[in-house]
């Protein structure tokens, strides 16, 4: 990653070893130029940081890089979700924790169907952790359940 470096600014990011050919037609670079050579070309290595992790309620994007004790960064910046977003990644996130609920008990439906064919009874642990997994949606975090929020399967 790489930024154009014009006045100690940035003049254009992401900027790449195509975009400086394109700009300076009639000069011939190598195929791969070393960062000593895009330097004087005012081209500088961006150093990538991790992208930080936001809530369903927010939106992540890479801002212009910042010179930082003489290196450029990449930065992230924060908005807000509009309601609309909001809505569909609720959506898209109850889908999927119902998908990830209707795999679980399909997962444990032999054991209904054993405990029918046996003419048994399905262990109060099995009971409850199915009735659980069905009302998983009642949870008050659905659908941004963690890990703790989900029954626990029993042994």
């Amino acid at each position: 990653m790489h930024a154009l470096i014009e006045n100690n600014a940035v003049a254009q990011y992401p900027y790449t070893i195509g975009n400086l050919r394109r700009d300076n037609p009639t000069t011939s670079f190598p195929k791969r130029p070393n960062n000593a050579l895009l330097a004087e070309w005012g081209m500088q290595p961006v150093t990538k940081t991790d992208r930080p992790t936001v809530d369903h309620t927010k939106n992540m994007v890479e801002g212009t890089p910042v010179l930082t004790n003489g290196t450029w960064t990449q930065v992230w910046e924060t908005t807000d979700a509009t309601a609309e977003e909001i809505a569909e990644r609720t959506e898209q996130k109850a889908n999927s924790v119902r998908s990830q609920r209707d795999n679980l008990l399909a997962d444990s439906d032999w054991r209904v169907i054993k405990a029918q064919e046996t003419g048994t009874a399905m262990s109060v642990e099995w009971v409850a952790y199915r009735q659980a997994l069905r009302d998983i949606t009642d949870h008050a975090n659905f659908p941004w359940l963690d890990d703790a929020d989900w029954p626990v399967k029993p042994e």
